[in-house]
């Protein structure tokens, strides 16, 4: 038997079908939350992003087009808020620096560690436009045409704004000595 598609799921859930729902929660929940923790870098938060993009999407079902995919939509919902909450946080707080960047354990060499610290604030201090198609394009693994999808762009400018940012990212990396 053929698996269940997410325009179906959206289906039954518009139908009162709840947990047609929770099955689109289940599918996407750690995709959504693992791009919003590279924007956000706080588990924490990252949750509360996650949990408040599927409250919304939940929300606003009846306005969602099926002619796009359920993926794209909720992880631009994520992207969103991630942006917002960050944003509302550099207004209110300093980042504090002191505190460990979510990553690779302990076990990974000094070199690594520097590498992915650095990469994470070169990454968490780049214009959302730029940020957000790097972490779809090389953290979640979409496709030039699933990150367009997601984010409402044609694909042109997909590539465009990732070779500006993967410039960027090499450009800072290389001034830290650590390419």
């Amino acid at each position: 038997m053929s698996e269940v598609t997410d325009a179906e799921l959206v289906e039954r859930c518009r139908g009162g079908q709840r947990q047609a729902f929770d099955e689109l929660i289940r599918r996407y929940e750690k995709p959504v939350f693992n791009v919003a923790l590279r924007m956000v870098r706080n588990a924490e938060d990252a949750r509360d992003v996650t949990q408040t993009a599927f409250m919304k999407a939940f929300e606003h079902l009846q306005g969602y087009d099926s002619n796009y995919r359920f993926f794209s939509w909720i992880y631009r919902i994520a992207i969103n808020e991630a942006i917002d909450l960050r944003d509302g946080r550099r207004r209110h707080e300093a980042v504090d620096d002191s505190l460990p960047a979510p990553g690779p354990g302990p076990d990974r060499s000094l070199g690594d560690d520097q590498l992915t610290r650095a990469v994470e604030r070169v990454l968490a201090g780049m214009k959302p436009e730029f940020q957000s198609v790097l972490l779809l394009r090389h953290f979640a693994d979409l496709s030039y045409e699933q990150v367009a999808a997601a984010l409402d762009l044609p694909e042109k400018t997909v590539k465009s704004r990732l070779f500006t940012a993967r410039q960027v990212m090499r450009d800072l990396l290389e001034r830290e000595g650590l390419l």
